[in-house]
């Protein structure tokens, strides 16, 4: 914005055209088109699963997953074994001739496809799968007869017969890896011989969905993930003095945990201040575990209604606990609790306070997104030496030492309310990350933003100072946001097209709407979407529904191009019939000049060219002031709540 710096008053506006239908392309600027979904998503709402307004269709189906699974920990060796027995629902119309299994590890095996570079440790070694108790051979041809194939991060495995809708298929299968110390990209590992972190440890159902069918995209270590919902029994065996924290409830705390530590643990559930569960003269076995006969434990956990699992397993971390409210779950008008669990090494002393930021979050986050947190218990672990910043599970997150010097209690709360923030998406809200980031990262991002701004009783975030999108768009580096995760143009322009710019944006659509439009919309999405699979067009029509707006203009400007929006104050002209004011629309982004007018007796006029100025293919438009007190301030965008390129 360039410029001479708001209250309503009535405006008078001079432009040659009224608000009307879109015209052909102005030769002066590009004008929005609207958003055309993709053929499939198309095709979904003519099968009634998908709508143009956002929410399911009465057609809508998902699949579902019942898992129960063993995982054994070898630390020595480094070593993962594991068997499991996963029972696949069709609830989808179509029969299945075969299904779709992910083993995102592969990454680490010689000759996988992916963007960067990782410790070869070869991957997963299938040991053995049956399928309704019949073994399968591998097949070195799809298709030929009833078998599996490894390809890449992803295992086809051709049933014996098809899967008729409605019908359920039992597959069994047992494997084993070796662990990476920084696996998929630092999301699991180990380090320093006292802390592991398995994520991805098992061999998880892909996504058929009703808009794309087999969603199989390898995993190429940088886009993350499209996981289906299930339910989860898991039992972790671990060697004494190694305590286990994983997805879900633990079931038998009894028989794993001491006596002393297991009343600390307990007491945890009930307390608003932090307990101190395992403390450094705790750790060891018989101390902060239970000891067994043959030297290992089993952990046993429960899930349901996730779509994923993950565990931690150390023997040198502290322990704090404590509860924090999330609302009201059942609506008995009773506030309900999670747990909340965080476990770091003595040498991380930032994360002394870390419980309370996730205190914080979770309770913050139940209240801003309109729907409390659904589980039991949320946990963080300290994985310094695996990771650097942070990855987010169901029910856990690994984040980062945080040792560097620039390291800060406000940027640990500022990653705790990230990866915590996941919780809503893509948990909760089940998004597809392997081609849309921008609809996880972007919203992460939006709501941690949020939650910092509270928690440190800062400014409100608004979109007119989101320097990371703004520097990246001045210098004409971004890219599109309605890109394929895995393929924009530079690192740089994957993270502002994932993280800064949609988060942006979403403060952005909050001052175009008003907030209280905005929050309604927003928490509906939420609620509409919850355990179901939103695509981005499902977010667009929901927005333009409940709003009562035709938003595709919004929608294509900001999500599909990389246009930027400038407006200034070209002239400003007084006479006896008052004063003149040219605005000028000298981007290709259209939004709405909101003009604030400063008189010299002190009062305060607000004025608006409507966005439809620009979309009718205007770059300039008049606003006229009475005769009266002289005009000496004029400014647009005073509450910067767009994101203006230029504001000298």
């Amino acid at each position: 914005m360039r410029g001479l710096t708001r209250s309503i008053a009535v405006v008078t506006l001079v432009c040659s055209g009224a608000a009307a239908p879109l015209p052909a392309q102005s030769p002066d600027r590009p004008i929005p088109y609207p958003v055309v979904p993709s053929p499939q998503f198309r095709l979904a709402i003519e099968n009634g699963t998908r709508t143009t307004t956002g929410v399911p269709g009465p057609n809508y189906w998902q699949q579902w997953t019942d898992y129960s699974l063993r995982a054994r920990l070898l630390p020595d060796e480094k070593r993962l074994e594991g068997s499991g027995r996963i029972v696949y629902h069709n609830r989808s119309p179509d029969p299945l001739a075969f299904v779709v299994l992910q083993l995102p590890l592969n990454l680490h095996s010689e000759g996988a496809a992916r963007q960067r570079s990782v410790e070869i440790s070869g991957g997963i070694e299938l040991k053995r799968i049956a399928v309704a108790g019949e073994e399968l051979p591998v097949v070195t041809r799809r298709g030929q007869s009833p078998g599996y194939a490894v390809e890449g991060t992803t295992l086809p495995i051709l049933l014996p017969r098809p899967l008729k809708s409605g019908d359920s298929v039992e597959l069994e299968i047992d494997w084993a890896f070796r662990i990476p110390q920084r696996g998929c990209s630092s999301r699991l590992g180990w380090n320093e011989d006292n802390l592991f972190h398995l994520a991805y440890w098992y061999p998880q159902m892909a996504v058929y969905d009703d808009v794309v069918g087999w969603q199989a995209d390898q995993f190429l270590g940088s886009a993350e993930f499209y996981m289906g919902y299930g339910s989860y029994d898991f039992t972790v065996e671990a060697p004494d003095g190694w305590v286990v924290m994983g997805t879900g409830a633990l079931q038998n705390p009894e028989e794993v945990l001491p006596s002393p530590v297991l009343e600390r643990y307990r007491r945890a559930h009930t307390s608003d201040e932090v307990v101190h569960v395992l403390s450094e003269s705790d750790f060891g076995p018989g101390v902060a575990t239970q000891r067994s006969e043959d030297g290992y434990l089993s952990w046993r956990f429960h899930a349901d209604t996730v779509r994923d699992v993950a565990f931690s397993a150390m023997r040198e971390s502290l322990w704090n606990a404590a509860r924090t409210p999330v609302g009201d779950r059942d609506g008995d008008g009773v506030t309900d609790y999670a747990l909340i669990n965080s476990f770091y090494r003595a040498s991380s002393p930032l994360w002394r306070e870390q419980c309370r930021y996730a205190q914080h979050s979770i309770a913050f986050l139940s209240r801003w997104t309109g729907y409390p947190y659904p589980w039991p218990q949320m946990t963080s672990v300290e994985g310094g030496g695996i990771i650097g910043g942070g990855m987010e599970y169901p029910m856990m997150t690994l984040m980062g030492s945080r040792n560097a010097p620039e390291d800060t209690d406000t940027s640990l709360y500022g990653l705790t309310a990230h990866e915590l923030a996941h919780s809503w998406v893509p948990m909760i809200v089940g998004t597809d990350e392997r081609r849309h980031s921008w609809m996880d990262e972007g919203t992460t991002s939006f709501n941690d933003d949020w939650a910092s701004a509270v928690y440190w009783s800062g400014p409100e975030p608004v979109a007119g100072k989101n320097e990371e999108y703004l520097s990246l768009a001045r210098r004409g580096l971004e890219g599109e946001i309605m890109r394929r995760s895995d393929y924009h143009y530079t690192r740089d322009a994957y993270g502002v097209a994932s993280y800064s710019k949609p988060a942006g944006l979403l403060n952005t659509l909050r001052a175009l709407l008003g907030a209280e439009t905005f929050e309604r919309a927003y928490h509906r999405f939420i609620r509409t979407w919850a355990y179901k699979h939103p695509e981005p067009w499902d977010l667009f029509n929901l927005f333009s529904s409940e709003s009562g707006m035709d938003l595709d203009w919004f929608w294509r400007t900001w999500y599909y191009e990389t246009w930027t929006l400038d407006q200034a104050v070209g002239s400003l002209r007084a006479d006896a019939d008052g004063t003149t004011i040219i605005i000028e629309d000298r981007g290709w982004a259209p939004m709405p000049a909101r003009v604030t007018i400063t008189l010299a007796d002190g009062e305060i006029l607000s004025r608006e060219v409507p966005v439809e100025v620009w979309l009718n293919g205007k770059t300039s438009a008049e606003l006229r002031v009475p005769p009266g007190s002289p005009v000496v301030r004029v400014e647009i965008d005073a509450e910067n709540g767009f994101p203006d390129i230029d504001r000298v």
